[in-house]
This record gives C-alpha cells, sequence and structure tokens, in this order.
C-alpha cells in the first residue's frame, strides 16, 4: 500500500523554487548579455574612458603653457604657429584592475510583480555592461574566484561563461581575498545578510587600501512592503518563515529597520571612504552604470566627495 510522502516545510518549498529559478539563468542569459551590451553602447556614448593627462605614450591633447612649468614642456613646433605657447599633453596609461562581484545566492532571484528583472537579472546585466564599459577605458576586469583579471575585448562573453558554468555554493558576499592597494570593488548585492557579515567583508576588502562601492539592488516590493491581510514571509535561503495575520501592521516597523540597516552599512562604508547606494530594479540598468563609472572616475582624479549625486 502506498504511503503519502511527508509534506516539505515552507523554507524547503522556497529553497526549491528558488533554486529552480536560478536554473533558468542559463536559459535567460543571451538576452542578459545583449541587455549588458545595449546599455553599455548607450552610455559610452560621449564617455572618453580613462582619456586624461599623464605619463603615456599617446597624445591626448595641447594646452597653453602655464607660467612657472620647465621650458622643456613646451612643443616648440605647435607653438610656432601663433604667438601662444603650448604644452603636448600625452594620455594617461596605468591600467586599473576593477573587481566586480554579483551576488547570485537565492534571495536575488526574487522579483515583484510587474518587475521584469530580478534583483540576479538586474545585477548581471550591470556587472556586464560595466565590464564591457571598464575594458573599452582600459581598465583589467575579474570576478573575486571566478575569472582572473582581464581586458579581453569578449569580457562579457568571458564573464558570462564563468558564471554559467560555476558550480561553487552561491554566496552572498565575494569570497576573501587581497586586491592590490589601486584595486577598485564593486559589489552587487541586496545586503540582507547580517550586518557582522557586512563589515568583515569590508574590513578585509579594505585592508590593502583597495576602494570600492556597495551597490544594494532590491526590488521595489523590498522598499514599500506592498503588502497586507495574512501573508507568509519565507527566506528563501534557510532562514525559515514566519507568518503576519496583518501584514500592512508591519509596514512602518519593516520600512524602519530597512532605513536602520542601510544606515549602518553607510556609516560603514563612510569610515573605509567607500561608497554605498541603493538601486531599485524598476529603475534604468543605465542610471547605475553612469553612477558607478563616474564614481570611479571621480577617485582616481581627486576626493571622492566630489563625485556627483547619488541614483534614488
Amino acid at each position: 500500500m502506498a504511503t503519502a510522502a511527508p509534506q516539505a516545510s515552507p523554507e524547503a518549498i522556497a529553497v526549491r523554487r528558488a533554486d529552480g529559478e536560478s536554473r533558468t539563468l542559463a536559459a535567460s542569459l543571451p538576452r542578459l548579455v545583449l541587455e549588458a551590451r545595449r546599455v553599455a553602447a548607450n552610455v559610452i556614448h560621449g564617455l572618453h574612458g580613462r582619456r586624461r593627462a599623464g605619463p603615456g605614450e599617446n597624445f591626448w591633447q595641447y594646452r597653453r603653457f602655464v607660467s612657472g612649468e620647465p621650458a622643456s614642456r613646451v612643443d616648440w613646433r605647435r607653438s610656432a604657429r601663433d604667438d601662444l605657447l603650448y604644452v603636448r599633453e600625452r594620455e594617461w596609461e596605468a591600467a586599473h584592475t576593477v573587481w566586480l562581484w554579483p551576488d547570485r545566492s537565492a534571495s536575488m532571484a526574487f522579483a515583484s510583480r510587474g518587475v521584469r528583472d530580478s534583483k540576479l537579472e538586474r545585477g548581471l546585466i550591470v556587472t556586464f555592461a560595466l565590464a564591457e564599459l571598464l575594458v573599452a577605458g582600459g581598465e583589467r576586469v575579474g570576478v573575486p574566484g571566478l575569472m582572473v583579471p582581464t581586458s579581453s575585448r569578449n569580457v562579457i562573453d568571458r564573464m558570462a561563461r564563468a558564471v554559467l558554468h560555476d558550480t561553487a555554493t552561491r554566496e552572498s558576499l565575494p569570497p576573501s581575498f587581497v586586491p592590490s592597494a589601486l584595486s577598485e570593488i564593486v559589489v552587487l548585492s541586496d545586503f540582507w545578510s547580517p550586518l557582522h557579515d557586512i563589515t568583515a567583508m569590508l574590513a578585509g576588502l579594505s585592508a590593502s587600501g583597495a576602494h570600492g562601492t556597495l551597490v544594494q539592488v532590491v526590488d521595489p516590493a523590498e522598499e514599500t512592503f506592498p503588502y497586507s491581510g495574512r501573508v507568509e514571509f519565507v527566506e528563501p535561503e534557510g532562514g525559515g518563515a514566519i507568518t503576519a495575520g496583518r501584514a500592512e501592521r508591519w509596514a512602518e516597523d519593516y520600512v524602519a529597520r530597512v532605513a536602520a540597516h542601510r544606515d549602518e552599512i553607510r556609516r560603514e562604508t563612510a569610515g573605509l571612504d567607500w561608497l554605498f547606494t541603493t538601486h531599485r530594479t524598476d529603475r534604468s540598468a543605465a542610471e547605475l552604470l553612469l553612477f558607478l563609472h563616474g564614481g570611479m572616475m571621480a577617485n582616481r582624479g581627486g576626493p571622492r566627495a566630489a563625485m556627483a549625486g547619488r541614483p534614488a
């Protein structure tokens, strides 16, 4: 006589659901790659990458001679064309290494109704697009524990293959590694991890002097808490489940807790001269890409505080 199979717990069901959604990543990667290339192409228009004065070999521009500079810097051939003195500037050629970490853990598979991209998909689109933009500017891009730094023009394809064939446990935060002091790090995650884990990650990555940016990628529902009535909330990474009899009564406390969590992360990053921002999946990916690129350029050209506004 057949016996009934034991009923799975809500958290086990949620984990299987999130795992099933992540398995569809293989099918969605072509769309994500195409979207990343489209976003990168739109953003790169009008940008000049890392073109700025420095000790390189390639000519960049002429500029007016400034009193007090050594006369040996004057380009006499150009200056002979009129009554002004000009200096020949060369383009900066010191390539940086930028480490990108897109969180691919189970919680990132969440997408509320009406949102096109899950947090996972948006994180990968921005990661791929940023890699393309950086390589076009002459930088090296790597993924901690997954892909060594490369300046290859097919960086998106390499990164997509590395993601697709990765069989390791998908952690929310990047693995421990020691970046060089001149490296930049961008971590895209929902950052719902315990604060002490985030603090430990920041301490490890910044110990060598590297700088970076934390981007909290969130679904609109995680911001606004649009729930009412009896709702069961299940943590997809083994954290259990909790039922709210009247979920609307939780909204005020929920929003306050989210704000407090972000304030703590912001304090930690500010103390290390890192950046922290949030990005909703119903906003433009290009908006975030411009912010990240602008932050890197501001960091190399002067204090990070000089960077323009942050995306909402």
